[in-house]
């Protein structure tokens, strides 16, 4: 079978290298890619905003399954495009990923399947936006109604901070068209938890439990990211409450899709808040996350390309995957000045000495090839450090020892990635 992997980030590198494992694969292709993708895939200079050229790439090249790392191009329509070519591709359909693109959207589909989800008000116009900020209770989040890398999310302890974010982002366009509208909800408190699960628009499995930390420093200080780091399984969740949480977050979602007519077939994948009153959705997400791909997928055991193919083609006949009983933390190595400005080009070092080494995994994020061969940095999020270990203190011991191996001018990351993991384990 021949895979082309769309993207060029560290959860397709993720996705790229599961896939290269499987029996089933003859050869796999990646557009655009990155330096580390490049190792394990034939890499195309076509961008994931190039819709037509894609397509093109899949059918001179004979792909027999395109599998869609990013939401951008599942936002702007790949998937309907290649079904028109009658090309097999994993990933929602224009419609459904309109659960990502749009959060008022998804908020207004949560209230109408009875699935739970903060108080909130949707605005188009910044008057009346500022107006409910001033006369609403405070902590409220606001957040950019659509497609913003992870970061349209701000959070606002008083009606100043509230007023500051909305002039961001609905009058300066800190986020482009995705703010000109918005959304503003109650705050929640407790422990987040993501939820992943496979569907072909019926059948649904979940995916191991996985913790992100969105927050660029330690203890969740700073402004919010694309995410820092992940691990999986989350020691504060049972397997059995986690089925509870799946058939509150995910089964009514893609029942009620099904049964307005707009099936949702992919990965969906909830943001959740586990709070004293129980779980509550935050976001809904229309791929793999990441960095939680980077923490889950190393510990499926199970061949995930068929899987991915039987979605595509619309009926799911896998029953369930198998897991390793292991414990995987991802550690990001960002730029300095992430995730606002940062500098590229620097050379990264160490990377030898991390990729001998068992159960450790290197995935690149933002990384090109320089002209002697080295690697140097090319984006926010560089690499992601991923470990295996039999606890969740061995993984972290393991990631952070193969982190300080590795390093690149102005890099930074966070030294906290489970730490609240391993508090509850004790």
């Amino acid at each position: 079978m021949k895979v082309l992997v769309i993207g060029q980030g560290g959860r397709e590198h993720a996705l790229a290298h599961k896939i290269s494992k499987s029996p089933l694969l003859t050869k796999l292709y990646a557009a655009p890619g990155n330096a580390g993708i490049s190792q394990i895939a034939e890499c195309h200079g076509v961008d994931t905003d190039q819709i037509a050229g894609l397509l093109d790439l899949a059918k001179k090249n004979s792909i027999d399954l395109t599998v869609v790392g990013p939401e951008a191009p599942l936002a702007a329509g790949i998937v309907d495009e290649f079904q028109k070519s009658g090309l097999s591709i994993f990933g929602p359909n224009q419609a459904a990923a309109m659960l990502e693109s749009s959060k008022a959207f998804s908020k207004d589909q949560m209230t109408k399947f009875g699935i739970p989800t903060a108080d909130y008000e949707v605005f188009s116009n910044i008057n009346e936006a500022k107006h409910f900020m001033i006369e609403t209770e405070m902590p409220v989040v606001v957040k950019a109604d659509g497609l913003a890398a992870g970061k349209g999310v701000v959070i606002c302890q008083s009606s100043q901070e509230g007023v500051a974010a909305l002039t961001q982002m609905m009058s300066e366009g800190v986020f482009g068209a995705a703010g000109k509208k918005v959304v503003i909800e109650k705050v929640l408190e407790g422990e987040e938890l993501s939820v992943l699960a496979l569907t072909d628009g019926e059948k649904i499995i979940p995916l191991a439990s996985s913790q992100d930390h969105k927050r660029a420093y330690d203890h969740d200080r700073g402004p919010n990211t694309g995410g820092m780091g992940a691990y999986s399984p989350c020691p504060f969740i049972s397997e059995e409450k986690f089925r509870e949480v799946v058939d509150l977050t995910i089964r009514p979602m893609v029942a009620g899709m099904a049964k307005e007519g707009t099936p949702y077939r992919g990965l969906l994948y909830a943001g959740v808040m586990m709070t004293r009153q129980g779980p509550f959705v935050l976001e809904y997400n229309c791929r793999f996350g990441d960095p939680e791909a980077q923490a889950v997928l190393p510990r499926l055991k199970s061949d995930l390309l068929p899987v991915l193919a039987e979605i595509a083609g619309g009926s799911l006949k896998t029953q369930s995957v198998e897991w390793y009983d292991k414990s995987c933390l991802a550690v990001v190595l960002a730029s300095g000045g992430y995730p606002g400005f940062y500098h590229k080009g620097f050379k990264i070092t160490g990377l030898e000495s991390v990729a001998s080494q068992e159960n450790i995994f290197v995935f690149h994020a933002g990384t090109v090839k320089g002209p002697q061969g080295e690697f140097l940095t090319a984006g926010g999020r560089v690499l992601v450090v991923t470990a295996l270990g039999e606890n969740l203190k061995a993984a972290y011991e393991r990631a952070y020892q193969a982190v300080g191996q590795i390093h690149f001018e102005g890099g930074f990351y966070r030294r906290d990635i489970g730490r609240r993991g391993m508090e509850v384990l004790r």
